[in-house]
């Protein structure tokens, strides 16, 4: 009779540990991924630091892809929040870190030199197992353009990863991020440098691309600051915050539906 007991005790026992049991032969039809987007960063350090930050301390991130080779290694889990985007804003959405994948890429990021700052180039290998990576998350997310951002456009005030040799372009080519028609922006670059817009309007203007900003027409340290990392991202080749008549077209492109 002990035996019995001892024996019905454990089986119940057993199914108190798996959890209720869960009717899932029906599924609703309104329904989609909750990751929203995607960040991308530099890790500012090689792999084996990066890997014990990304997995020893309370930063993470669910992906972390070598120089060379392009190893791509996954430590979080998509289903689960990685801490990779800190206090962050994008599209009216705040703490990016609950709808977002994080993919830190090993890069120097820079070095202070004579002349400023010395920024490292990635690896081409490093930059084609991205762009696969990308494919990937996109489709099984369902993610539509503009979801692939980075951390300086998230968090403009403070971060400037992922630099501004970060090939932007090839993704675009990729069919991964938007990118502004090259003539139509020399078409109305003429334009605007017989009549710049106010600073009003460029605060504005980079709002509707996502980008967290004041709207009260000076032109401040801050303002600055989201200027610099939208041109970092569409004109790496000068990225000073100052508002221009390139800066303008480049803006007014990508905003015209």
């Amino acid at each position: 009779m002990k035996v019995f007991c001892l024996s019905l005790l454990m089986i119940l026992l057993a199914g108190c540990a798996s959890g209720p049991r869960i009717d899932t032969s029906h599924t609703a039809i309104g329904q989609s991924s909750r990751v929203q987007y995607v960040i991308l960063h530099y890790t500012s350090t090689d792999l084996a630091h990066s890997l014990q930050l990304l997995t020893e301390e309370q930063v993470s991130s669910h992906y972390l892809i070598d120089r060379a080779p392009a190893t791509i290694y996954q430590l979080v889990d998509e289903n689960r929040r990685a801490w990779h985007a800190g206090e962050s804003v994008w599209q009216g959405r705040t703490w990016l870190n609950a709808s977002s994948i994080g993919i830190e890429m090993i890069n120097a990021g820079y070095t202070e030199g004579p002349q400023g700052k010395v920024w490292q180039p990635y690896s081409q290998a490093q930059i084609d197992a991205l762009i696969v990576l990308l494919k990937d998350i996109v489709a099984r997310h369902e993610l539509p353009l503009g979801s692939i951002i980075g951390h300086s456009d998230v968090a403009p005030q403070r971060k400037v990863d992922p630099g501004p040799l970060f090939p932007w372009k090839q993704l675009a080519d990729a069919g991964l991020v938007p990118w502004p028609d090259a003539q139509a922006v020399v078409n109305r670059q003429v334009l605007y440098a017989m009549q710049l817009p106010d600073v009003a309007w460029f605060q504005a203007q980079l709002a509707r691309q996502g980008y967290v900003v004041d709207q009260h027409g000076i032109l401040d340290e801050a303002t600055r600051n989201v200027i610099a990392a939208f041109q970092m991202k569409y004109r790496p080749a000068r990225y000073d915050g100052q508002p221009d008549a390139q800066t303008a077209a480049l803006l007014d492109v990508l905003n015209t539906p």
